[in-house]
């Protein structure tokens, strides 16, 4: 079931920790998955999470060809059907993301559903019209994937309109504290199997270290290239011993740059480090897969040998001081995979290690994420990543939740960087406070619905005070927001507001003087509106159309603004038709 944290005091919004499956999967390792449900008649899925892509994607039947095997539909994560659904709503053929970034050309059927996180009976939250992709490609990606990016998504079908990720719309409507997440892949050979680990809004303190001389305050800014935002240095690969030394091997000569992405198992290196690694454990390339298959006598050397491989992360190149760098050290069990149909018609040892044909295309996936944890902050700008720990407590977890930059609450105790966890609980002063803010927020809904109505007893046009902008029901207006000195504008019909008190943030009337209240605001257009989605109420703001209803997260005149990249744009696909997955290019066909 989902399980939630703590839930300390009503006014602080408790982290999602998400359902895993506890089931191994996959035809390129024994990944741990996530349960979701899709569908008003839900359909149970089981998916990856994908640290790249902004949508859901669910398998459709055309994923399993007369060819696959018997099981395909159950090795698939199950297998999503829209007719079942009276809530899919059908837009078209796009190509799915990661062509820009991999340069594999996958397409996939989008539209719009509900989707529920974790089983079904498990009181998971739900997402209405989030975004859903059914694909039928067999070589990319072979269970489904739970986005996990919180940008917008444009869409040729619908100019103008940039619609809302998952973890977005989660912050929107209040099930989560904050737009962030934290994530790690698990691990089969530790401890008897130890499943991966998701969490919106919140990170779980058992899962990770600090290393000693390590800073805990080390972060990676979020990059500029909205596509590359998880952008790390590597400064050092490093190799215990290897088939020709005891000794250590250095494996990288100079520091490159490489975005995490969990969408793909591997690691994209540079040719020469990818010959680096040849050379310590006896690899070969394959030219025609593409990757480094392994035969039983090389599988068992490897196996005897055991070597360990240490990543050593950084944001700038060199590090700009020693406690400014972190180390992930990876066991040969790490890399010790299989492959299976389509890629190989009997399962295979593979080493997952890819060459990447030039710098855009670094990275490293799934594989790299079984021994580290990520937490990704985005209203903040920036992530960080630490070796996961493995020991009697990695089972016990212990989530903290990641409070907005908009959460102007006193407790010190919750949220800031994952290297610090951080104490649970609110003082009694803090408890006090709400309780007053409580008393005051019952006089000011009173007093605000006094001069409300009198408000519109007068047709005046100007707006209460709230530390927010008000406008005509039937002003169009237009927007500009900046990103990193990148400017753009959406164009939106603007509706009468609403005022509804919650609970965490401030209340302003007219002159009366400003109410700290424990309270949010949250704005909402008429039905028969279009409805919109403010970010931070300052000049450099975002605004993008949406269906449900407009959530305005706690405008202010100061303090930093969330950070929110710019919309992905989709292209469109060949037709009305989902390519079949036979004629679509497999893995390894595009030389390197």
């Amino acid at each position: 079931m989902i399980a939630r944290s703590q839930n300390i005091n009503t006014t602080i919004t408790v982290p999602i920790v998400a359902s895993v499956s506890q089931y191994w999967e996959g035809n390129d390792g024994p990944w741990s998955s996530f349960a979701i449900q899709v569908g008003n008649r839900p359909q149970d899925v089981r998916v990856l999470p994908s640290t790249a892509s902004t949508s859901t994607w669910v398998v459709y039947d055309q994923g399993c060809p007369a060819d696959a095997p018997s099981n395909c539909a159950e090795s698939r994560g199950g297998i999503f059907n829209p007719d079942k659904s009276l809530t899919w709503v059908p837009n078209s053929i796009f190509e799915i993301g990661v062509k820009t970034n991999l340069d594999f050309e996958v397409f996939g059927d989008f539209g719009f559903d509900s989707v529920t996180l974790g089983w079904q009976g498990s009181g998971g939250p739900i997402v209405e019209h989030s975004i859903v992709a059914g694909i039928g490609d067999t070589h990319f990606s072979w269970l489904g994937v739970l986005g996990l990016n919180p940008r917008p998504t444009n869409f040729t079908s619908l100019p103008n309109s940039p619609q809302l990720s998952l973890i977005q719309t989660l912050k929107s409507q209040g099930s989560i504290p904050s737009v962030s997440w934290a994530y790690t892949a698990g691990a089969q050979y530790r401890l008897n199997g130890i499943f991966g680990s998701l969490v919106f809004g919140g990170f779980d303190t058992s899962r990770f270290e600090v290393p000693k001389g390590v800073s805990p305050d080390l972060t990676f800014p979020l990059y500029t290239d909205v596509e590359r935002d998880l952008l790390v240095g590597i400064s050092s690969i490093r190799s215990s011993n290897s088939t020709s030394s005891t000794s250590e091997s250095k494996l990288l000569e100079d520091g490159i740059y490489a975005l995490i992405d969990s969408t793909v198992p591997h690691l994209w290196l540079p040719e020469s480090v990818c010959k680096a690694f040849e050379a310590a454990f006896g690899l070969s390339w394959n030219a025609t897969t593409n990757l480094y298959i392994l035969n039983s006598t090389q599988h068992a050397v490897l196996l005897r040998l055991n070597p360990s491989i240490t990543i050593t992360l950084s944001p700038d190149l060199p590090p700009s001081a020693t406690d400014k760098a972190v180390s992930v050290t990876l066991p040969y069990s790490a890399f010790n995979l299989n492959l299976s149909w389509p890629h190989a018609e009997n399962s295979v040892y593979y080493f997952p290690l890819r060459r990447a044909a030039n710098e855009t295309l670094y990275r490293l996936g799934r594989a790299f994420l079984q021994e580290a944890y990520l937490v990704a902050d985005y209203e903040r700008g920036n992530f960080s990543v630490w070796p996961c720990v493995w020991d009697s407590s990695t089972n016990k977890a212990n989530v903290i939740p990641i409070r907005s930059v908009n959460d102007t609450s006193n407790d010190s105790g919750l949220g800031g960087t994952a290297g610090d966890s951080g104490k649970n609980g609110l003082g009694t002063g803090a408890i006090a406070g709400i309780a007053i803010g409580v008393a005051v927020a019952v006089f000011s809904i009173a007093l605000a619905t006094f001069f409300y109505t009198r408000k519109r007893r007068k047709n005046k046009k100007e707006s209460i005070d709230l530390g927010v902008r008000t406008t005509s029901p039937t002003s169009a207006q237009t927007v500009t927001y900046h990103h990193h000195g990148k400017t753009g504008s959406l164009d939106e019909l603007d509706s009468e507001a609403k005022h509804e008190l919650e609970s965490a943030g401030k209340h302003e009337l007219e002159s009366i003087g400003k109410h700290e209240l424990a309270a949010r605001m949250i704005l909402e257009a008429p039905n028969d509106a279009e409805k919109k989605f403010e970010m931070d109420g300052q000049p450099n703001i975002i605004e993008m159309g949406v269906e449900p209803k407009i959530h305005e997260m706690d405008a202010q005149d100061h303090g930093p603004r969330i950070f929110v990249e710019p919309p992905t744009a989709l292209e469109p696909g060949p037709g009305s038709i989902l390519p079949s997955p036979v004629g679509m290019p497999k893995v390894g066909r595009k030389g390197r």
